[in-house]
This record gives C-alpha cells, sequence and structure tokens, in this order.
C-alpha cells in the first residue's frame, strides 16, 4: 500500500502534474471547464437533486476538522440534514473545481481561491463561515535557521490564490528576498522561486531536496517534524494573527431555495468547531480511527495540540503575545479580514491574470462575498460569541506582521 504522503509513483506523477495544472487552470474559464470533465467522471457527474443527501468535498489536513467531525459525530444528521460521507480531494484545483460544477454542495475552500471564484470566473458562491484560524506554517529543511537561506531556491506553496502564497511573499519581502514565477531562482540575486504542489508531495520534495520548503496547512508541518526531515521556520498564525486559510462554502442557490438546510449546515458545523477546539486529543483520534485523514495520528494530534508558543526558542514565534493556538477553530468571518485580504492579494504575485482584483471595494466584496446570516444564528444557539472567545461586536482589528 502507498505511504500516507502520497499514491502509488505513477498516480504521484499525475496529481503533482495536476497540482502544476491546477494553478494555472483556475485563472480561466477554459481552464475550470477542462478539468470539470475529468472531475465529472470521477464522481459520477452529479449534481444532487433537491432534498437529497448532500456531498461535502475536502483536503486531508487539519483545516476540513469541523467539516469532518461534523460528519463523524452524526451532527449534521441530528439537524435533520442528510449528508453523504466527505469526499477526499488531492489537490485545491480539483476540489474548486468539483465544487464550482456542483459535483459537492460544501467546501473548505482558500479564502483568496473564494474570490477568485466568484470576481474572476463567476462563480455563484458564498461564504457562509469560516472552517479555522491559524493551521499552516513554512517548513523547511532542518539545517535552514533563516528565511534568507532560501535564496536561490523553490519553494513550494498550495495555489496561486493562498493564504501560504500572501503570506509567503510578505515574508520574503521583509527578508530582502524577491519572489519569481516560471525563473530560475538565484542565489547571487536574492530570488526565491515559488512552485505550485499538492500538499501530499510538498514532505517527500522536501526530503529529497527538490525543494527548499513549503508552506501549508497542518499535519503535513507537523508530519516533517514527525519523520525528522523539515522544521518548522514560522507560523502563518504569527504573521496574521488568528487569519482564516479556508472558509466554508456554498452555493447561492442552496442559500436562497433551501434557507432551513443552510441553517442546519451551519449549526452542525459551529457545534464541531466548539467541540474540537475543546476536545483536541480525542478530535485527532477521531480523524484517524475514522480514516477522514491518512496521516500517522502522531502527526494529527502534533497539529491539534501544540501551541506556537512552544516553538520560541526556536525562532518560529515572533509574536508570543499573540498566544495563537497552531490551530484553533471560531466561525465568525470578520469583515475587516476580507477586507485586508483583498489589498494584500493585490501584492501578491501569482502565475495567471490578477486584473479581476482592479475594480474591487474590500468592503463591498464582504457584504456581495460572504453571507455570514446563518453562522450569527449557530453562535447564538451555542451562547454567543463569547463561547468561541470572540469579541461580542464581532468586529477586529487586524494584526500582520511578517517581522
Amino acid at each position: 500500500m502507498a505511504g500516507w504522503f502520497g499514491m502509488d509513483p505513477t498516480r504521484r506523477g499525475l496529481l503533482r502534474g495536476g497540482a502544476a495544472l491546477g494553478g494555472a487552470a483556475l485563472v480561466s474559464a477554459g481552464g475550470l471547464a477542462g478539468l470539470a470533465d475529468l472531475t465529472g467522471r470521477a464522481l459520477g457527474n452529479r449534481r444532487p437533486e433537491r432534498g437529497g443527501a448532500l456531498r461535502i468535498g475536502y483536503l486531508p489536513i487539519t483545516d476540513a476538522t469541523p467539516l469532518l467531525v461534523a460528519h463523524a459525530q452524526g451532527l449534521f444528521a441530528r439537524e435533520g440534514v442528510a449528508v453523504e460521507r466527505p469526499v477526499l480531494f488531492r489537490s485545491w484545483a480539483s476540489l474548486a473545481e468539483a465544487f464550482s460544477s456542483g459535483t459537492v454542495d460544501m467546501v473548505h475552500l482558500l479564502m483568496p481561491l473564494a474570490v477568485q471564484l466568484r470576481y474572476q470566473l463567476g462563480a455563484a458562491v458564498r461564504i457562509v463561515a469560516w472552517n479555522h484560524t491559524n493551521g499552516s506554517a513554512l517548513t523547511v529543511a532542518p539545517t535552514t535557521r533563516r528565511i534568507e537561506q532560501l535564496a536561490g531556491t523553490q519553494v513550494a506553496i498550495p495555489h496561486w490564490w493562498s493564504m501560504h502564497n500572501v503570506v509567503l511573499q510578505a515574508m520574503l519581502r521583509q527578508a530582502g528576498l524577491r519572489p519569481v514565477v516560471r525563473r530560475a531562482p538565484s542565489r547571487s540575486a536574492g530570488t526565491v522561486e515559488l512552485v505550485v504542489l499538492s500538499p501530499a508531495d510538498m514532505l517527500p520534495a522536501l526530503q529529497v531536496g527538490t525543494i527548499g520548503g513549503y508552506i501549508v496547512a497542518d499535519p503535513f508541518n507537523a508530519a516533517a517534524e514527525v519523520k525528522g526531515v523539515g522544521r518548522i521556520q514560522r507560523f502563518v498564525g504569527d504573521v496574521w494573527r488568528r487569519h482564516a486559510c479556508c472558509a466554508v462554502l456554498l452555493h447561492e442557490e442552496l442559500l436562497e431555495k433551501r434557507p432551513q438546510q443552510a441553517q442546519g449546515l451551519l449549526n452542525a458545523l459551529t457545534r464541531a468547531q466548539l467541540h474540537a477546539r475543546t476536545h483536541r486529543p480525542e478530535t485527532a483520534r477521531l480523524l484517524s480511527q475514522g480514516r477522514y485523514l491518512p496521516q500517522p495520528v502522531k502527526a494529527i494530534t502534533k497539529a491539534l495540540t501544540h501551541r506556537e508558543d512552544h516553538y520560541r526558542w526556536q525562532g518560529a514565534l515572533h509574536h508570543p503575545g499573540w498566544q495563537g493556538q497552531r490551530i484553533d477553530f471560531q466561525p465568525f468571518p470578520f469583515p475587516s479580514y476580507t477586507e485586508r485580504l483583498i489589498a494584500a492579494m493585490r501584492q501578491t504575485r501569482v502565475d495567471g491574470d490578477t486584473a479581476f482584483l482592479d475594480g474591487l471595494d474590500p468592503a463591498a466584496v464582504h457584504r456581495d462575498l460572504v453571507d455570514d446570516r446563518f453562522v450569527r444564528r449557530a453562535l447564538d444557539r451555542l451562547g454567543g460569541p463569547q463561547t468561541f472567545d470572540l469579541p461580542a461586536s464581532l468586529t477586529r482589528t487586524e494584526e500582520v506582521n511578517p517581522a
């Protein structure tokens, strides 16, 4: 049987090609349609009938925890919503395509990718909650001690439109390095080439020295630590405090035509987040024993239970006063974050067209892209925002510092 971090070599090669294709393909309607045929055949080209069981799509990362816990504990069924066992995808491109084509109904998706889907590709999708906060890190070879040492190397990201790419480039610029795309990196020029890999391919690429590092969600960072092939250089949550890497997306049609079902989904998801943040070791065992995540339980547990301040001595934590969990679960989608994200995306290099960002008003994007009605009601059912250590006003000021 293949190792937990990949498939057999032939399949892995296909996935690597798909990940590289996906990074570029999802910048045009043509590319999206090209992937649609593959995804449709793989999952039966199924758009659920009204009232039928819904399908959830996810990547095998701890970002997906609330969706998986809600299914494993029967929380969706408790809310009267029929949901099939979640479907695992290997890349963000394939997950985004399955969602856009209606093959799956509910996903956790990269926040910047959600912006691209709606405003470049015209997908009728809405963010209804945050799926988690923090949860990612920049992992490098054990001999690398400073970000400046990444000059002349390739660093892998999971998708061009990801918080990983946004934050990585901010860290590189802070260190005096320049990110480049489709150009050989140069140590003397201080350049770092960005490449897209599926998360499953990152650890083996680092292990054999193909890349100098990768920035991705756990447990792929924790797995590199457990296997002794990588170390945490910096937590993404230590650059952008309590940022949302992934948001929960639903189709507008479901929100408009089946609001009770949408509310049931959000009630279950919010309760699952509360369970995950207060029962971390148990959640790790559930994800492993339930065969939702293929990584070793030791890596999953490390990702869910180790606080960031544990890493202060090795330089991975620059802002210990932020007191962040390695991953946390707070469902409310703050407007200030969406607005700051749009500005950050405009400063981020990608392999594709960025013109769709030019005319966007950040405040208007949040009002149009995010529908927080359902998560507000779900929070009230569980005792209000304070249950998740959120401010009663449900407003905040973004704290971003790559230094």
